[in-house]
């Protein structure tokens, strides 16, 4: 298995550093190769030629029969030997080589079957090598790093705005469709902009858009459920005056069912529009959950309450009844009995045990309107996503999965109010309504 590099190894900010150091390394080693090259060949000429030009010196005086220059000899002592057997084949040549410790330029020649040497002291060419080499690699360092701070400097930057961007789409995606990146750049359209200043723009513009398509939605359902308030109220009120019978019942019935469908429309497009306004107290969550499904005993179908632990959370009660009344009408309605509701403290489970919440709910929530097509499935209106509005007006989260051994369970979670232990309902009581 390949090693698993560090979670910041994966930033941007990172992978730059890294690159600039890489280049700037591999340039800085180019460029003083480059010049070391050049430097040591220039030396080793200057030297060549000054031990070459004492050479001919001392060959002109041994052949003239006068005393050597200095330095200069007939097989001296320490010439090597590689030059010696050259000089004595007849041919010339130099080396360099460590003499009496310091390094010296040999130049040596033919001379009566014998090798005339020439020696030149070669430790200035190597202390300027030595120098040189030192020079580049401190200059390379700081050029490095200076490099490297400006770099890192000018990315990050460039990523603090990638964040900011990313920053802002999340928050666009959570629902704040009012979150901007406000590039100054963006605001000039002659100004020169880069990259991510136009991808600041271009999500600016999207959310801009997407908010005004989404506000005339709302304004059209509050609209439209508006509107047919009052016919519906006439349409009611004349189907009360109906003689009794089948026929009356089922024009009752349907009529009943468009205003609940009216006043749910009405509901969601005032959470929409954040319009709601919360009352919040102090209340404990067994006894509301209690009246909550003694009140859907109307519906001739019991609800199990199981309270585990009661405890207190500060909501508005009315919404949070409304929350539980959805989920528990929803199980019975799409589920299978029993239909169990568990207090435990601050979290709030409401289970049927019937083939469980489709997979595009569990994974994206609940969608108006939607049912799942095949056969025998969980379906659903408008009731699942008004608990999740309302749920997220009073400050909880609502969650929906499926039971490992088969129903639909879905989780709320309140903010719990710290206080003293509850006197009643602890210890898994049970009741059933």
């Amino acid at each position: 298995m390949r090693p698993r590099l560090p979670a910041w190894t994966a930033r941007l900010t990172w992978k730059a550093a890294a690159f600039i150091t890489v280049m700037c390394c591999a340039l800085a080693a180019l460029l003083g190769a480059l010049v070391h090259v050049s430097v040591t060949h220039q030396t080793l000429n200057q030297a060549r030629e000054k031990a070459l030009t004492r050479l001919e010196e001392a060959t002109r005086a041994y052949e003239a029969g006068d005393p050597l220059p200095p330095d200069t000899g007939i097989d001296p002592q320490g010439l090597p030997s590689s030059l010696r057997d050259l000089a004595l084949s007849g041919r010339h040549g130099t080396v360099v080589s460590e003499h009496d410790g310091r390094p010296t330029m040999w130049a040596a020649a033919p001379a009566d079957r014998r090798a005339m040497a020439a020696e030149i002291d070669y430790s200035q060419g190597v202390s300027t090598i030595t120098g040189l080499d030192r020079a580049i690699v401190g200059s390379s360092l700081l050029a490095i790093s200076a490099t490297l701070l400006v770099g890192v400097f000018a990315v990050t930057r460039v990523t603090r705005r990638l964040h900011q961007t990313a920053g802002v789409a999340r928050r666009i995606s959570a629902g704040d469709l009012d979150a901007r990146v406000n590039d100054p750049r963006t605001k000039v359209p002659s100004r020169p902009q880069d990259e991510v200043a136009t991808v600041a723009g271009a999500l600016d513009t999207m959310a801009s858009t997407l908010q005004g398509k989404l506000q005339s939605e709302q304004r059209f359902t509050a609209d439209v459920a508006h509107e047919l308030r009052t016919p519906l109220t006439g349409l009611h009120a004349a189907a009360e005056l109906l003689p009794p019978g089948r026929p009356t019942q089922l024009v009752q019935d349907r009529v009943r069912a468009l205003r609940l469908l009216t006043e749910d429309l009405l509901e969601i497009s005032r959470l929409d529009a954040r319009s709601e306004q919360i009352s919040p107290d102090v209340h404990r969550i067994g006894p509301v959950a209690e009246r909550v499904a003694g009140a859907a005993r109307g519906t001739g179908a019991p609800t199990q309450v199981r309270i585990l632990r009661d405890t207190s959370v500060e909501t508005d009660r009315r919404r949070l009844e409304r929350v539980l009344g959805n989920l528990i009408s929803n199980a019975h309605q799409h589920g299978r009995e029993p239909v169990v509701l568990t207090v435990d403290g601050p979290v709030v489970t409401v289970r049927d045990h019937g083939e469980g919440f489709p997979p595009y709910l569990v994974e994206h929530g609940p969608q108006r309107f939607r049912t799942e097509p095949r056969a025998g499935a969980k379906g659903h209106g408008l009731g699942l996503t008004i608990a999740v509005g309302q749920a997220q007006a009073i400050g909880a989260e609502l969650t929906f999965t499926n039971a490992p051994d088969g129903g639909a369970v879905a989780t709320l979670k309140l903010p719990e109010v710290p206080d003293e232990e509850t006197p009643g309902g602890m210890g898994g009581n049970q009741h059933a309504q």
